[in-house]
């Protein structure tokens, strides 16, 4: 079986594949203060809750954009599985053109996202991606990776509101009962959930109008189900598309 690692900045997701399938997966919080061997024992933890073994992993494939943690998780994997695991940067094949002025500044895991929807959906394609930011990924009907759009997280907005203003509290992201918030709770979540859905639309219209009308609209993150709910612009939800194209670039290194 195939373990594929995200490394993002507030969750490590985790996936299990058996060929193509995946089997199992996991999101764990981002700590840069683990060490390797938390680190390790917590992946061996992971999987023989859901009755796996280290021995059932027979390569590790992984993306990082936490430079200071990508090491930990090398030596992690390689102390308690056993395996070297391919790290996806500029030396690994991934099937994608990126037409980036500056392909180097791109971060991991959008090439890996672009690499899932060719092989997976097809472009001209919009990704979604519901993160620590808000990531837009716009790629073309060939295949490339064009350029993107970053902007703040939910959750970021979320914590910014309640640490720089004093009276606002912590709230829960979810839909209010209405656009009209009758209480401060609800104020924020419709500011912050139709905020971001009305962030989405405009977003995609305006790569719409670039990439054309047949552009398909993917989203992926944990708050992609969420935001989808919200709007009908969302045709596909592909919550562990960047498992699957870290699987698909393992398929053409291995």
């Amino acid at each position: 079986m195939l373990l594929a690692i995200d490394i993002g900045n507030t969750n490590i997701t985790l996936g299990l594949y058996r060929g193509e399938t995946l089997s199992s997966s996991w999101r764990i919080s981002t700590d840069l203060q683990r060490m390797p061997d938390e680190y390790g024992v917590g992946i061996l933890s992971l999987l023989a809750y859901r009755g796996h073994s280290a021995a059932e992993v027979k390569a590790v494939v992984m993306a990082s954009v936490v430079p200071p943690l990508t090491s930990t998780l090398v030596q992690a994997v390689q102390d308690y599985l056993g395996h070297k695991p391919l790290v996806v940067d500029a030396s690994v094949q991934t099937g994608v053109r990126v037409r980036y002025d500056d392909p180097s500044q791109v971060g991991a895991d959008r090439i890996v996202d672009a690499a899932a929807v060719q092989r997976l959906y097809g472009g001209p394609a919009c990704v979604v991606d519901f993160g620590t930011a808000t990531t837009f990924d716009a790629i073309t009907a060939e295949g490339d990776y064009l350029g993107g759009a970053i902007a703040p997280g939910i959750g970021i907005a979320a914590e910014a509101l309640f640490q720089r203003a004093a009276k606002l509290p912590k709230v829960e992201l979810k839909a209010p009962p209405t656009a009209i918030g009758r209480n401060t709770v609800h104020s924020m979540q419709s500011g912050l959930l139709f905020g971001y859905v009305g962030l989405v639309e405009g977003m995609v219209a305006r790569f719409r109008r670039e990439l054309g009308p047949q552009m398909k609209v993917i989203a992926t993150g944990g708050l992609a189900e969420l935001i989808a709910r919200e709007t009908p612009v969302i045709e596909i939800i592909a919550p562990w598309l960047t498992l699957d194209g870290l699987r698909i670039i393992w398929e053409m290194n291995k």
